[in-house]
């Protein structure tokens, strides 16, 4: 093998993290039959194969996991180049990429990520919104620097990241003032008959939720469910319905969306992370964020 098309190796490294020519071409941009032919050109230079098909995936080969650990390697030092470049420029802004995903409250995102809107001097955090997976891909392709999540990253996963707990918190379950009159029944029976709105199925926060409801016989009714915390909370604020919440948010989400509490539960709490490239953080954005999370910032105002 005399000559390494770092083209050719990418397109290899990126079909060896999710496991599919499909999936790669899509994070890429490119088509199928692109990625393909990249990857022949770049089985003929090694003189074996890299991948065998395993059902609808494609597996390393013995030869491809040695590519594959010198690829990982290359392509973080190349994104730590490039961040070294970055940093010696003194017109450039220090940026943190950064993707939430959408189970995550948006006041919840902004507090965890406040202690990096205050680090001194010119600073530019870009804020991503997509899948969970997709994200964490991101990741591995030093696209993002961190990824904010209601869970770690499971277990077992291909993609070397590293989940780091910031903190979690109760829940109470707040209803517009104006919709709901209050009940002499104490809470949670006072969720008795009400309007429901709650997370999409297979969320997190929802299967702790339905549990919890079980566990105490609340006869409620299932009115909407969400993917986006924003829309959730929308609709509890003109009156769908009774919503659950981060309680270290009350005050906020009160004022915000014109709501009462209905009651609280420390049976039911939201964990969030931070989930990194890294095992040992270095960005001083993602340090402070970690630092403030051992502070406490999760407890309730």
């Amino acid at each position: 093998m005399r000559h390494l098309n770092y083209g050719h190796l990418q397109y290899f490294y990126a079909v060896a993290k999710h496991g599919s020519v499909t999936r790669a071409s899509e994070l890429l941009h490119l088509t199928p039959q692109t990625i393909s032919g990249q990857l022949r050109l770049l089985e003929e230079a090694v003189g074996r194969p890299l991948f065998e098909r395993v059902g609808r995936r494609l597996v390393l080969t013995e030869t491809g996991h040695l590519v594959y650990r010198y690829a990982d390697e290359i392509f973080s030092l190349g994104s730590e180049l490039a961040q070294a470049v970055r940093d010696r420029l003194p017109a450039a802004p220090m940026v943190l990429n950064v993707g939430i995903t959408q189970s995550v409250p948006k006041l919840v995102a902004h507090r965890m990520l406040t202690p990096a809107l205050e680090l001194a001097g010119e600073f530019r955090i870009v804020c991503i919104e997509r899948g969970f997976e997709e994200m964490l891909a991101g990741l591995a392709l030093h696209e993002l620097d961190l990824v904010l999540s209601d869970r770690p990253a499971p277990p077992g996963t291909n993609v070397k990241v590293y989940s780091h707990f910031l903190g979690e918190c109760g829940t109470t379950f707040f209803c517009r003032k104006s919709a709901w009159k209050r009940t002499r029944r104490p809470f949670p029976e006072s969720l008795r008959d009400v309007r429901l709105l709650l997370p999409r199925a297979g969320t997190a926060l929802r299967s702790q939720l339905d549990e919890w409801l079980d566990r105490h016989e609340v006869g409620t009714r299932l009115a909407h469910e969400f993917d986006d915390n924003a829309l959730l909370h929308a609709f509890g604020m003109e009156g769908a319905g009774v919503f659950p919440g981060p309680s270290a948010l009350e005050r906020e989400i009160c004022s915000m969306y014109r709501v009462t509490v209905l009651g609280r539960t420390q049976e039911v709490l939201e964990r969030f992370y931070a989930i990194s490239p890294e095992r040992r953080l270095k960005h001083p954005a993602v340090v402070a964020i970690s630092e403030a999370a051992r502070n406490r910032i999760f407890a309730a105002h």
